[in-house]
Order: structure tokens, then sequence, then C-alpha cells
């Protein structure tokens, strides 16, 4: 008899997301402990060896909970016992600007990457899933964050890959239960004072109420659709972004205006991140400010952004610059602005998912 249906599905995605690696390559697996990154580690640990690659594991440890350098531990032993070497343990130390959420996860991304960059790994996997797209998609949708967060992540970026984008999580809970694993429940999955958390436990299952079962299939598929179309509007706004930006960084407030709507705004969001503003946390209340600055300029001054930057107009010039900061981190008081001109509020969100 073959595998667990559960296990075969886990294992395959595993196995095309590895097609291309060269022999002798080191992949990580990273998690968490919970039920999709552990599938994920266990299907690693099979079809690696079986591909003539390396596999190892990591797992992060954010001290955000008690006894989390144990859970952690607890994590490294099970990895371990499923045959994966080298197996790391990496605390950090989440904070910034975003929220907690944003935070962690920029903490976890840059201990990934320097695992990564440490132990030489050609690849590293994450755990996400079908459910977990969905949930991504929504959160975009609900923010108003445009197409590129709606299109979702990508089964492929960079060092990293998500082979599970296809595969639901009640398949990864099976495939631990086939294989006698058994995950954490991480308790901030289900605390209501995280976005993903109300999404997942109260969003999604009102959706289904209302419209049906397959929501969450629906919703991974419109981000496959849209991912190509994202892709391609980026590409021709980088090439506009090289041939607007001045060699001090500023950019020209009359080549902006020309462009059509749909590559001046990802401009907009290009430059902003460059200039340090926390990824997914640049909503579209930020971009329509900053458009205003170019296609409906009166005279304000700023807009101040997530991160403590601000997006200034300046002798027909956009820049961003870092803004005067409080000591919670953001900026300091209302921006200033010409007689009759509103203030703007400067705005946070929270940033996507984790290792599961």
């Amino acid at each position: 008899m073959g595998p667990h249906p559960a296990v075969a599905e886990v294992r395959l995605g595993v196995r095309r997301s590895l097609a291309g690696l060269t022999p002798g390559d080191l992949v990580l697996a990273a998690c968490s402990g919970g039920a999709d990154s552990l599938a994920l580690a266990a299907a690693l640990a099979f079809e690696a060896p079986r591909l003539g690659l390396r596999c190892g594991g990591v797992t992060i440890d954010h001290g955000l909970q008690d006894g989390s350098a144990e859970r952690a531990r607890q994590v490294t032993t099970v990895l371990t016992a499923l045959g994966l070497e080298p197996v790391l343990s990496v605390r950090v130390s989440p904070s910034g600007p975003g929220g907690p959420e944003a935070a962690a996860r920029a903490a976890r991304y840059e201990a990934l990457d320097d695992t990564a960059a440490r132990t030489g790994a050609a690849s590293v996997l994450l755990g996400h899933t079908l459910d977990d797209q969905a949930e991504t998609v929504l959160l975009g949708l609900a923010r108003g964050s445009g197409a590129r967060s709606l299109a979702g992540m990508a089964a492929r970026h960079g060092r990293y890959l998500r082979p599970l984008l296809a595969v639901r999580r009640a398949q990864t809970t099976a495939a631990c239960a086939a294989l006698r694993l058994e995950p954490w429940d991480d308790p901030h999955n289900r605390d209501p004072a995280y976005a993903r958390a109300r999404v997942r436990h109260q969003g999604m299952p009102a959706l289904e109420a209302a419209l049906g079962p397959g929501i969450a299939e629906a919703l991974a598929r419109s981000a496959w659709q849209l991912r190509a179309d994202a892709d391609v509007l980026d590409a021709l706004a980088q090439a506009e972004l090289e041939r607007i930006q001045g060699g001090d960084g500023t950019l020209d407030a009359d080549g902006l205006a020309g462009l059509p709507a749909a590559i001046r705004t990802r401009v907009f969001r290009a430059a902003a991140a460059a200039a340090g503003c926390p990824a997914g946390s640049l909503t579209a209340r930020h971009v329509a400010s900053l458009d205003a600055l170019v296609t409906g300029w009166h005279g304000q001054r700023w807009t101040d952004l997530p991160g403590g930057i601000r997006g200034l107009r300046r002798c027909g010039k956009l820049l961003f610059t870092a803004g005067p900061r409080t000591g919670a981190g953001q900026p300091a008081g209302p921006p200033a602005r010409e007689p009759g001109l509103p203030a703007r509020e400067p705005e946070n969100a929270e940033g996507a998912g984790g290792l599961d």
C-alpha cells in the first residue's frame, strides 16, 4: 500500500517545488511545529534524498510567549528525528512599525535570510497552504491594498519556495496524524487581536455560510490569475521608476503625472518601499495621498507613510524622507500644512502570516 492520500499530496507538492535544484544543494524547511510546516518538513525529509538534495530545518523563536524557548527545542528534536541535518533554532526579538504581525514577519524573514546565508542553503521551504493564500487575498481586499496584494503569495520568490499553496490545511493536519506527528497549536492563531486570526475563524466561515463552500479555492484561484498580470505591471513600473528617478533619488513630478494610473501607483509603492516603508503596510489611502502630491497638488507639503517615512513634493520633485519620530517610533505630531488644508493621519496596517 502507498502512503496516506494526505501524505502523498504534501509530498507531491514538495517534489514539484524542488524540481530544478542541483543535486547536492541544501534545502531548509522553516518549521514552527504547527501542522502545516511539520508536514512540510516530513515531506522534505522523504523527497530530498531521492532527488540527491541535502535537507535541513530551522525554527524561529519569536519569544512572544512563555515557554517559547522550550517549544523551539522540541521542534528541533522532532526535525532531527525526521532526519534533517542541519537543524537550527534562531531567537529573534520582533520590533518596529506596522503592528505586531508585521514586526514578527520582518524579524522572521531576516532570520531566515541570515540562516540560509550562513548554511549555504539554496532554498527555504515555507508551509503556507491554500487556506493561508485565501486569507491573504481577503486581508488585502479588506485593506484596499491593490492588485499586488490580491495576487497573494508567490509559489517561488527568490530562495523561498511555498510547495503547499495548492494543499488545504485539513490535509496537512491529516498528514501529520498519518505520520504520527504531534503538531503544536499556536494560541496566537486563535487570538482575535490578530487580523489573520479573525479572518480565519470568523471571516472565512461567515463567507462560506453566506455563499457556500469553495470560497478558499476561489480566492486562491483569483490570486493565481492576478499574479501574472501584476508581474507584468510591476515590471513596467520598475522601468518607469528607473527612467524618471534622478541621481539623488527624487522623482520628477511631471514625469509621474504623465504615467497611466496603474503604473504610477506602482511606482509610488516601489519608491516608498525602497525608502523604508514596511512591506504590506502601504494602503490605498497612502498611495492616494502620494498621488495627490503629483496629480492634485495645491500646496500641501507632505504625507506621512508607515515606518516614519514622509513623501514630499519640493521644487517639482517627489522625494521620500524619514520624518521626526516619537519614542513609540511614529512620526511626531501632525504634518505641517498650508492654511486651510487638512492634516493627514498616519495609518498602520498589520502584516501577513507566519510559518504555518
